[in-house]
């Protein structure tokens, strides 16, 4: 059987953090963190006191967590599948069981390529609208809606990725989903976090920048009395926007409203498992370089790559931009080492992301294209399309 800190990982997940941005809160990476939960390693001395207070444990109860031992209850295939033969008989520990297959999901999802974890979720949605239509009606039918919005949700995000954020429709189409069935059980965090994804889509593959700068306040205005994770982040993307739309003080008010609401958010926000310390330099830093003000946008990528631990899809985002802004600053040599450091990180994941921004850099370089490191660097990413 194996032996892990269930407790640890509980009250992680209890508090709204993946493993991601745990351990960016801890400045650790997150393998450091899937040890600890694991049971193959202790945590660190020094970073125990920390630790507790994110947790919110006093040293007792830190211990009690740490604790490693077996964890004596049947598996989740025993038990799903038998909810899966009897969906009458569905209850809270069955939704509990599948919301914590969809929060592993989750927590790979930066780290490998979407594609490889598209049949699973799809298998995972599929279970979970079929118990949601069949159980009873009560918390237990309530619960699985909300893990079906949220699966919704994340589906479409895979898909989107898995394709190179070029087939838009049947992301759109999952978002939908997902805010057809939060606006039933009126739920607007989960409804806002829709939202924000759509707008995604419309900013970030269609370049409607228009639409998505109304998706965007649309998110923000359905969350702010809910979220102030969700509310931040949203209105960090209808600051790119007004980037996009050459709207330089929309953008920099934005950014500052985004930052208050941000500031405010607690582990006990609906949207903080969406929230990452490094959200506010990654976008910040693409806004300055929408709007031509390489030195603002330079700072705060270089910042946010240097404090990106294990979240190689978002950090190849930042380093396509940084290499973006270093060939329009006409940095030969300086755009070349991160644009090299972000095709390495879309070795493992080729996210849809990285991947655009990446190639709108070698088509930047083009000028340089004589140049045999140009050459090369180029080289390396069409070899990873081919892979691909």
């Amino acid at each position: 059987m194996a032996v892990k800190r269930h407790g640890l990982v509980r009250r992680r997940r209890a508090l709204g953090f993946t493993q991601e941005s745990l351990a960016e809160a801890l400045g650790v990476e997150r393998s450091t963190v899937r040890r600890w939960e694991s049971g193959e390693s202790a945590t660190i001395p020094f970073l125990r006191p920390r630790l507790a207070r994110l947790l919110r444990v006093n040293a007792e109860e830190l211990d009690e967590l740490l604790a490693v031992a077996p964890e004596m209850r049947p598996s989740h295939t025993e038990r799903v599948g038998y909810a899966l033969r009897h969906p009458s008989g569905a209850d809270l520990i069955v939704a509990a069981e599948l919301r914590s297959n969809m929060d592993d999901l989750t927590d790979r999802y930066d780290a490998v390529p979407s594609a490889t974890l598209l049949a699973h979720a799809a298998q995972q949605l599929n279970q979970v609208a079929f118990l949601a239509d069949e159980a009873p009606a009560g918390r237990v039918q309530r619960e699985l809606r909300a893990l079906q919005a949220d699966a919704a949700t994340l589906m479409g995000q895979l898909v989107w990725d898995a394709s190179q954020r070029r087939d838009h429709e049947t992301a759109r189409a999952y978002y939908a989903q997902s805010l057809e069935v939060a606006r039933h059980l009126r739920d607007r965090a989960t409804e806002g976090h829709a939202l924000l994804r759509t707008c995604y889509v419309a900013l970030y593959g269609a370049n409607d920048h228009r639409q998505g700068l109304e998706l965007a306040l649309q998110a923000a205005q359905t969350t702010r009395k809910t979220s102030h994770a969700l509310t931040g982040l949203a209105l960090l993307h209808a600051a790119e926007a007004h980037a996009f739309l050459g709207e330089h003080s929309a953008c920099e008010r934005a950014l500052l409203e985004a930052e208050k609401h941000l500031e405010r958010s607690d582990g006990a926000d609906a949207g903080h498992e969406l929230f990452t310390p490094t959200h506010f330099g990654r976008l910040a830093g693409s806004c300055y370089l929408s709007l031509g003000d390489y030195g603002k946008a330079q700072r705060f990528l270089e910042e946010t790559a240097s404090q990106m631990q294990g979240r190689r899809k978002s950090r190849a985002i930042v380093l396509g931009n940084l290499a973006l802004t270093a060939i329009r600053q006409g940095d030969l040599d300086a755009a070349l080492v991160v644009f090299n450091d972000a095709v390495d990180e879309l070795q493992g994941t080729r996210g849809g992301g990285g991947m655009n921004i990446v190639f709108r850099a070698a088509r930047e370089l083009r000028p340089w294209r004589s140049e045999n490191a140009v050459q090369e660097a180029q080289d390396r990413l069409l070899a990873l399309m081919e892979a691909a």
